[in-house]
């Protein structure tokens, strides 16, 4: 057996599975909360054309989410988990992508011409999440989708703060409005949801398995960390 292997189960037994990937992403998580990106998102002053390049990124993306939410509803243990999975996919592709919309095309951020082409964060986000759904056990697909309820609620709770102060001077501030979205107590219940079927997933796991959860909820974790980065600071695809 091997260190990770050993170290995941001792966390099992002491405690959820769940608090012990949020310890094992600890790094990463300080890491994202110090970005530039988010702390000018919160206090509004994250420059209009980066906003919008972010809210195409997050498009293209929940559109690719929602396939992987469906793969993993599909080979769910249990109709209630099959549910809660097929429900996100629903909400990921109808209604946050509606959001979305809406201010892209509510003329509160700048025009664009250019069609939205996958960043390379966002296609290496999308494309892990599809093959892991499509290819891993249900246990390790939902440890990789997890963060991208988890983390963007435990952002979404502290900048919510600082988003409701932008929008007592500006009610119609589109970088506020957004954030409240993520603080509201269904995305948080979501959470709790999530949570609990990753660890319901990890009690049912073997030893290997879970070590290849805590594998995936770091990848996907970091996938977090570099797509909102290259929100700001973009990473561009070598010239064709």
């Amino acid at each position: 057996m091997t260190t990770s292997v050993h170290d995941t189960s001792v966390h099992t037994e002491l405690g959820r599975f769940t608090d012990h990937l949020w310890e094992r992403t600890a790094v990463l998580r300080d890491a994202i909360d110090n970005l530039e990106f988010l702390r000018r998102l919160g206090d509004g002053t994250l420059p209009l054309d980066v906003f919008r390049v972010y809210i195409e990124q997050d498009a293209l993306y929940l559109a690719e989410y929602a396939k992987a939410l469906a793969l993993v509803a599909s080979r769910a243990p249990d109709p209630q988990s099959a549910a809660f999975w097929a429900t996100s996919a629903a909400t990921a592709a109808v209604v946050e992508t509606s959001l979305h919309e809406s201010l892209l095309t509510s003329g509160a951020l700048p025009e664009s011409e250019a069609v939205p082409a996958h960043s390379q964060a966002c296609l290496g986000y999308v494309s892990y999440l599809t093959a892991t759904s499509a290819t891993e056990s249900y246990a390790v697909a939902a440890a990789a989708l997890l963060p991208c309820f988890w983390i963007y609620a435990d952002v979404g709770s502290r900048l919510a703060a600082s988003a409701h102060d932008v929008l007592a001077v500006d009610p119609s501030h589109p970088y506020a409005q957004w954030v409240t979205t993520y603080d509201s107590p269904e995305f948080q219940e979501s959470v709790v949801t999530a949570r609990r079927l990753v660890d319901a997933a990890a009690d049912a796991a073997t030893a290997e398995q879970r070590a290849a959860m805590v594998r995936a909820f770091v990848i996907a974790t970091r996938y977090e960390l570099m797509f909102w980065d290259t929100a700001l600071h973009p990473q561009p695809w070598p010239a064709s």
